[in-house]
């Protein structure tokens, strides 16, 4: 018998769509949560119209929508927004992704909902969030990267502002959207009620600015580009080798001494510019051509050696085939395999949390076909026989 996932019997009805929403209940539906997503009849989540594709399958909806099941409902129709309450009252969690007041618009909201089902956790993930003066504005991922500060500060000196490479601005909201989930439902096993859990894209990018607000309080100098070097710890960054760049991490003054010993510069260990990690940020523009030179004699893989022989963190910067390649991503089960129906054997990122008793999903159930779940779920929780479903499918409900 398989050990049970740490979310089985969990229910969530999935109204997201695109990014952030769909992580979200991905990851809920890797630890166990029965996922049902509900999708326009005949048009589905936009993600299925976005490529790659296999076929006619979409590798983009694929990688974010294993483990879920798919009914399709037209919230549009009234017996549509009837069932739609009738299922409220048979799951624990509700997630969307709608800008704000669409739920409400039609006539679906928390309040309304909460009175069908008053122990639902309902999360809405937007752009902006429920409040503010912005929280009716559209948004996409390389928006909020912008307005929330970290393009401001990605990227070279003298460059343009430089997105993220990945999609950070959603896939925050997903995971804040998902925390958020699991707290509220902690507070239900107390209080018996539900939460509305408010999530917003920008507010998740305020969230990772890490220690840039803390460094402008401080000094009063507003963070730029710097590269890929930290903006306070020295050396902490890339460097360039013979051959190939490689990234070169010494946190703290032993290591500095390491690595001085490592290449033959004693003298650098107690020079007054490059003494403590402090003075080697402020002294950076002197020591960064020190460190050039240096680096520039031996080849990436003899650096490797010669770094990791002296217990210096160092490693190198992976091309994605050599990420899927990676015998510790392996080895950690971070590269699944999927076996879709129509698209055939696909490999995709893996969940990244491990516990004790679960063995890693190494086959997660494939992205659903549109509507595939739809008759069974519809007959299962709500009673509903079969010649019922078939005519809310010719009425367009379904």
């Amino acid at each position: 018998m398989e050990p049970e996932l740490p979310l089985a019997g969990l229910r969530v009805l999935d109204l997201t769509r695109v990014l952030a929403g769909p992580y979200c209940t991905m990851v809920l539906g890797d630890l166990g949560a029965e996922v049902v997503k509900v999708e326009v009849p005949g048009v589905g989540d936009d993600a299925r119209h976005f490529g790659p594709f296999v076929g006619p399958e979409s590798a983009y909806f694929m990688s974010l929508n294993r483990n879920k099941k798919s009914i399709t409902l037209n919230l549009k129709h009234d017996r549509g927004k009837r069932l739609l309450l009738d299922l409220v009252r048979h799951f624990d969690v509700l997630v969307e992704n709608y800008r704000p007041g669409t739920m409400e618009k039609l006539g679906l909201g928390y309040e309304r909902l909460s009175t069908e089902n008053p122990r639902l956790v309902y999360a809405a993930i937007s752009g902006f969030g429920h409040t503010g003066p912005y929280r009716t504005k559209p948004a996409y991922d390389v928006v909020v990267q912008g307005m929330g500060g970290i393009m401001s500060i990605t990227g070279h000196p003298g460059g343009p502002p430089t997105r993220v490479g990945a999609s950070i601005g959603d896939i925050t909201a997903g995971l804040f959207g998902t925390v958020g989930i699991l707290a509220a439902l902690r507070a239900r096993e107390r209080t018996g009620r539900g939460r509305f859990v408010d999530v917003a894209m920008l507010d998740g990018q305020v969230a990772i600015l890490e220690n840039a607000i803390a460094r402008y309080e401080v000094s009063g100098r507003v963070p730029t580009r710097i590269g890929n070097r930290h903006p306070s710890i020295t050396p902490f960054t890339s460097v360039r080798a013979s051959d190939d760049y490689l990234i070169v991490a010494v946190g703290n003054d032993a290591l500095w001494e390491k690595l001085c010993r490592l290449v033959g510069r004693e003298d650098l260990i107690d020079h007054p510019s490059y003494r403590t990690n402090q003075d080697r940020t402020e002294n950076w523009e002197s020591l960064e051509p020190i460190l050039a030179a240096i680096f520039r004699t031996r080849t990436a893989a003899e650096w490797f050696e010669a770094l990791e022989g002296a217990g210096i963190p160092c490693g190198p910067i992976n091309t994605i085939d050599r990420v899927v390649a990676d015998p510790q991503v392996n080895a950690r089960g971070m590269i699944v395999a999927m076996d879709h129906p129509v698209a055939g054997p696909m490999k995709m990122a893996g969940s990244p949390i491990k516990m004790s008793g679960v063995p890693p999903q190494e086959r997660p159930r494939p992205s659903p076909a549109l509507g595939e779940h739809t008759r069974e779920v519809l007959t299962r929780l709500l009673g509903l026989p079969d010649d019922e479903v078939d005519a809310l499918a010719g009425e367009g409900v379904i």
